[in-house]
């Protein structure tokens, strides 16, 4: 039977969600929308307009590590992420559990297979409409409600009109990319599978590849980098700081001989399969990228060094001295906001409250703080378009957490980005030691966000 009334129907029908990018935290939020029942135009520029690190047209693509960190939800506040975003219907978790590979305690993906299986979900939604070609400047007004989810290298016709709305400078830091390497030119005759502390998944703690170094290799190695011809910056780039969380190797090399020991190259929990009784004096650790087992990237070794130093110095490691080169590592500049001064409790932009910012840009640093950012704007809005108030979620959670933190936790001043960790949620008290601590903190935010999830839920119902 047609609708009697198909103006007053059409007059009831949510308008759509406009969603500006298709990277982790765009597709997380446009899914989360459309899950609750709140039609969204996607907008991504790739493939029609590239980017300096991406290199395909799929959604959700990693140009970094593939790497979504530790998968322990009672003592990694990572993991713990993981899981409430699990609960909360992430498509985001779900991709990236459905093209897992071993690493240890850690949760990593088959890069292609995961940005195709979000590319595949995005694309089979039905309220959900993926416009290609890019957004120049802000969004306009009439679409009346829009996330921004431009990531880390945002165009800069948009980057300029947000600088020129907010009345304040974008900040800036750059982001390395590692180098990955064909594991069929890996020397396994000095090389050796395992886990640190033999920690890890189905293999049985042998999730690593490692490549022992002794002293005077070591030494070596460190010399050679500091030696290493690195790409000139750009004049607009000079002045951008590194984040602590991602620096260059050779950054790391240049603050101290022994800082890389005590870093990505630390010989702890580690036993030399090839010499059990020798203790290697640093260890370079390669991690599986993708689910092939064809190729590793070399954990922690995000580089400026021009591509034929790289070459030159990483051939130097034993183990890699055949090493052939998948990719080769390099450096972007990343673009985030000062989101304390800019932004509301719910990532609404103050100076233009229809406009919400999500991932990245919003100044959390990592792939699943960005996704998670995206989930949640994806909820404020379908809450907003359903005439309902949207709730934060409890800041005993890791969600809400880090959502406190940019919104107005962290001081304005000196803000700078930041990943999910413990220290952000309201903290215990008694006598109770660090480790059971963090369960305890752990148990309460799952407690606490099964509590939000259902009252959202009998919200929308």
């Amino acid at each position: 039977m047609a609708d009697a009334n198909p103006d007053a129907a059409a007059r009831m029908k949510p308008r759509p969600l406009h969603v500006v990018g298709g990277g982790l935290a765009g597709s997380e939020a446009a899914w989360q929308a459309a899950r609750h029942g709140i039609p969204v135009v996607l907008h991504e520029m790739r493939p029609e307009t590239g980017t300096p690190a991406h290199r395909t047209g799929d959604l959700a693509e990693l140009v970094c590590s593939n790497s979504f960190r530790s998968d322990d939800a009672e003592n990694n506040a990572v993991g713990l992420l993981h899981e409430e975003m699990r609960r909360a219907g992430s498509l985001i978790m779900a991709a990236a559990d459905a093209n897992r590979v071993p690493a240890g305690g850690a949760l990593a993906v088959d890069r292609l297979g995961f940005a195709a299986a979000v590319t595949q979900a995005i694309e089979a939604e039905p309220l959900i409409e993926l416009e290609r070609g890019e957004v120049a400047g802000l969004p306009p007004e009439h679409w009346e409600c829009a996330i921004i989810a431009t990531g880390p290298l945002t165009s800069p016709a948009l980057s300029q009109a947000v600088m020129a709305l907010t009345g304040e400078e974008s900040l800036a830091f750059f982001d390395a990319i590692a180098p990955i390497v064909y594991r069929d030119s890996i020397d396994m005759s000095v090389a050796w599978f395992q886990s640190r502390y033999d920690k890890g998944g189905p293999d049985g703690g042998k999730d690593y590849i490692n490549c022992p170094m002794d002293r005077e290799q070591y030494h070596a190695f460190v010399a050679a980098l500091l030696a290493g011809e690195a790409t000139d910056f750009k004049d607009w780039e000079r002045d951008t700081p590194y984040f602590e969380g991602c620096l260059p190797i050779e950054v790391m090399a240049a603050r101290g001989p022994e800082t890389l020991r005590h870093g990505p190259m630390k010989p702890v929990g580690l036993t030399n399969a090839h010499a059990p009784q020798s203790k290697p004096y640093a260890v370079v650790q390669l991690r599986q990228d993708n689910a092939l087992g064809t190729l590793y990237n070399i954990v922690g070794f995000q580089t400026k060094l021009k591509h034929g130093e790289q070459k030159q110095v990483f051939r130097t490691i034993p183990g890699l001295r055949e090493a052939r080169f998948a990719r080769l590592g390099g450096i972007h500049r990343n673009t985030f906001l000062n989101s304390p001064r800019l932004l509301d409790g719910t990532c609404r932009l103050k100076a233009a409250p229809w406009l919400r910012f999500a991932g990245q840009i919003t100044g959390v640093e990592g792939y699943v703080e960005s996704a998670a950012i995206g989930l949640l704007t994806g909820r404020f809005a379908a809450a907003e378009r359903s005439g309902r108030r949207p709730a934060p979620p409890p800041p005993t959670t890791a969600l809400g957490a880090l959502l406190a933190h940019i919104t107005g936790g962290a001081e304005a001043a000196g803000f700078q980005p930041m990943n999910v960790n413990f220290g952000l949620l309201p903290p215990l008290h008694g006598e109770i030691g660090r480790k059971e601590r963090r369960r305890a903190i752990a148990r309460r935010a799952l407690a606490d966000l099964d509590v939000w999830l259902g009252r959202a839920q009998a919200a929308a119902e």
